[in-house]
């Protein structure tokens, strides 16, 4: 699967140039100066094309020749005493396929021997790296970066696959939380719920740093201290996900602690997902994510304007910015081998200066094989409410008495996984996002 990966990248290349792509994979890391080793984790760009999820090795591609090079570390035994099973070179070639197995301290020899007239590398350290190694070599950063930005961004079948699985493995992980939750658990034994569903099921990375909120800690859109009591009444955000082979999921849901949720919380949970349901109808080939991001916020402000919490023309409402006091964040962003994955921005293509979407992390038409998150959100920040209701040109959309009466309140996401299709949308999350559904999930 993953020579086609490669295959893709070699077309983006210009026909018989005499240049090699140079990717280092990433090194063991470890905590300060301990001896503490992190969970090893592979640089992106190189397990997309060798599917190597080891430390310490490298790739030459052969852009003429369009072949493999790959170049492994050469290990003693006292590495097996303390870390294990030593790899033959036959077992690297029969695992990985290359076109030619190196061991690492070769990667002059080999550059050498195919005299290049560029070295393609993913940034200035690696370049720096091959300079370096000799300083005759001419190496250029940007090229491989916006080829690999394009052929990650575009999914491949088994691609496609791997997310599915990780979105399988994310529902269970969900629904089991949304079955356990109670009044009085910690934050933190929500995220050892979800872990554990997760490691059962063969998961052992999580994609990112999960974020288990209650109450007012909803209203942080990274909070990851998961270490609060949840209380009556609570609503709990909760978004997290793991990786498959390298590819992540990322969803969000909100629900109540107690398994109801009151007239308020269901008010402002039913205007975020009107948001989401108004994009998902709207997703297709061609359709821009900034569309969508607009889209959803006008829908959220309708549905706040309904409760009382905002008031005046919702037109004015949009234009005056007043949709970024509530949801300050982008709508979503691209997902696959990173949570964040590359392709949101093409080349040439800015941010929109403007609040809440400048953090849109996808400007872009989509296309068919593009994997997007769609997470809306409504929060009370007393930090971004607080100043607006001292601004006479913000406070005259806003309800005083009932922003004031929600500052407490934390906020709701909703988020889902995307594939875009050929005709429309498959959506790989499967966790139920009614409110009636919700209930009667939790109520068992």
């Amino acid at each position: 699967m993953h020579n086609q990966h490669r295959e893709k990248l070699f077309s983006l290349f210009d026909d018989n140039q005499n240049g090699v792509v140079f990717i280092q994979g990433a090194e063991t890391m470890y905590r300060y100066a301990t001896d503490y080793e992190f969970p090893f984790r592979q640089e992106s760009n190189f397990w997309y094309l060798t599917g190597v999820n080891e430390a310490e090795c490298s790739l030459v591609l052969d852009l003429k020749k369009e072949e493999y090079h790959l170049f492994v570390p050469e290990r003693d035994a006292q590495y097996a005493v303390w870390h294990g099973y030593v790899k033959t070179k036959e077992q690297y070639q029969e695992e990985y396929q290359p076109d030619h197995l190196h061991y690492r301290n070769d990667i002059l020899k080999v550059l050498n021997e195919l005299k290049p007239e560029t070295v393609y590398c993913i940034d200035d350290e690696q370049a720096e790296f091959v300079e370096d190694l000799n300083r005759g070599f001419n190496v250029e950063t940007e090229a491989l970066v916006d080829a690999l930005t394009y052929c990650r961004a575009l999914k491949t079948d088994w691609e496609l696959d791997q997310l599915r699985e990780a979105c399988r493995v994310n529902d269970l992980a969900y629904l089991e939380v949304m079955k356990s939750i109670k009044p009085g658990m910690y934050e933190y034994e929500m995220k050892a719920i979800f872990n554990k569903v997760q490691i059962e099921n063969g998961l052992m990375q999580d994609a990112y740093n999960g974020i288990f909120a209650s109450g007012v800690n909803a209203s942080i859109l990274h909070y990851v201290v998961n270490n609060s009591r949840i209380k009556e009444g609570d609503l709990f955000l909760m978004d997290s996900g793991f990786e498959c082979n390298g590819y992540a999921s990322d969803y969000t849901r909100t629900f109540p602690a107690n398994g109801k949720y009151n007239d308020v919380q269901k008010g402002i949970y039913n205007s975020v997902l009107a948001g989401m349901d108004k994009v998902l109808d709207s997703i297709k080939p061609g359709v821009k994510m900034e569309d969508l991001h607009l889209l959803a916020a006008r829908t959220m402000m309708e549905g706040l304007k309904d409760m009382g919490i905002v008031k005046g023309n919702v037109d004015d409402m949009m234009e005056e910015n007043i949709f970024a006091l509530f949801f300050p964040h982008g709508l979503g962003h691209f997902l696959g081998l990173d949570t964040h994955d590359v392709g949101g921005y093409p080349k040439g293509v800015d941010r929109i200066d403007r609040p809440g979407i400048k953090f849109l992390r996808a400007r872009r038409e989509l296309l068919p094989g593009m994997v997007i998150t769609i997470e809306p959100g409504i929060y009370f920040v007393p930090a971004v409410l607080n100043p607006a209701m001292a601004d006479p040109e913000k406070n005259q959309f806003l309800n005083t008495e009932k922003v004031e009466s929600l500052l407490g309140f934390g906020g709701v996401r909703i988020e889902d996984d995307i594939i875009v299709t050929e005709n429309g949308l498959e959506n790989m999350t499967n966790v139920p996002k009614k409110v009636d559904e919700i209930e009667a999930l939790m109520k068992g």
